[in-house]
């Protein structure tokens, strides 16, 4: 029996929700294939579900750092503007930004989210679901100026972020293409202010941070990741191991399949092993899971 396009969209993202990047890269070849396709019939929505295939695909292989192959992103703008559809080619252009910035393009991953933040600009925000999408393109704004330096215009995004996320449910309604929450802004902020190398307003932005306030692993484990680079770049390796412990019981894959935070563990074995929690880890870390 045939499964629903739809439904294999949503298993693949799950996949990714629950940080099972192995499952998903298995999936995304069939589903491109067949989306492919569906598109062949030039209607808008197929167009759009194309893109947003095409988007999932950058994204596990940027956060597992593949990043020459995650180009394909520009798939994903392609099919995004034969959609028609403003949301979905804020998303791909958004994709394609983080793309950019982890080749070292930041001028390039610049234009093409300020690209992003004009066109969902341009929806008037009048539905939950634009203003949703706005507040995330802001945050990711904030991080790509941070990470490129332009610590101004990082700390101005995020606040404005804040604001355009202030009145968005804390539990979004599935399938909303932008899940964004006030949590996860303050979550961004943890990023912002770690990119631009000030650990102690890294870790104040995290304060109040907790995993109930996440609905999936993926995202619960990267709050614990996130803190835990904070952590890492504050000198303090026990505190540092403690979150990537609880980011391994959250979504093992935040952990094992990312190369940053591989390396962070790595140097913690090597510099801290006798610190609380670090042998552990590396024994977490040496038990690979499917």
């Amino acid at each position: 029996m045939l499964i629903p396009l739809d439904r294999r969209i949503t298993t693949a993202c799950g996949y990714f929700d629950a940080g099972q990047h192995s499952h998903l890269l298995k999936a995304l070849p069939g589903l491109l294939a067949d989306t492919r396709e569906a598109a062949r019939s030039r209607q808008d929505l197929d167009f759009a579900r194309l893109s947003a295939c095409y988007s999932l695909t950058a994204q596990v292989l940027t956060k597992i750092g593949r990043y020459d192959q995650s180009r394909l992103s520009v798939r994903a703008t392609i099919y995004a503007d034969l959609s028609g559809s403003p949301l979905a080619a804020a998303a791909a252009a958004r994709e394609l930004s983080i793309v950019l910035r982890h080749q070292n393009q930041s001028a390039a991953a610049q234009r093409h989210i300020l690209d992003a933040v004009t066109r969902v600009e341009k929806t008037g925000l009048q539905t939950p679901a634009q203003a949703s999408a706005y507040a995330q393109m802001l945050c990711t704004t904030s991080y790509t100026a941070a990470r490129a330096g332009d610590r101004d215009q990082a700390l101005t995004m995020i606040r404005d972020a804040a604001r355009a996320a202030r009145d968005l449910p804390h539990d979004p309604p599935q399938g909303r293409l932008f899940p964004l929450t006030p949590a996860a802004v303050d979550l961004y902020a943890v990023g912002v202010h770690w990119a631009l190398g000030d650990a102690g307003a890294a870790l104040e932005a995290g304060r109040g941070l907790h995993e109930s306030q996440f609905t999936t692993p993926e995202r619960k484990a990267r709050m614990h990741t996130d803190l835990a680079r904070a952590w890492w770049q504050w000198g303090k390796p026990e505190q540092t191991a403690a979150e990537l412990l609880s980011a391994l019981r959250a979504s093992p894959g935040e952990v094992r399949d990312r190369p940053a935070i591989r390396t962070i563990a790595t140097d913690l074995r090597t510099r801290h092993a006798q610190t609380a929690g670090v042998r552990e880890l590396a024994a977490s870390l040496s038990t690979r899971t499917a």
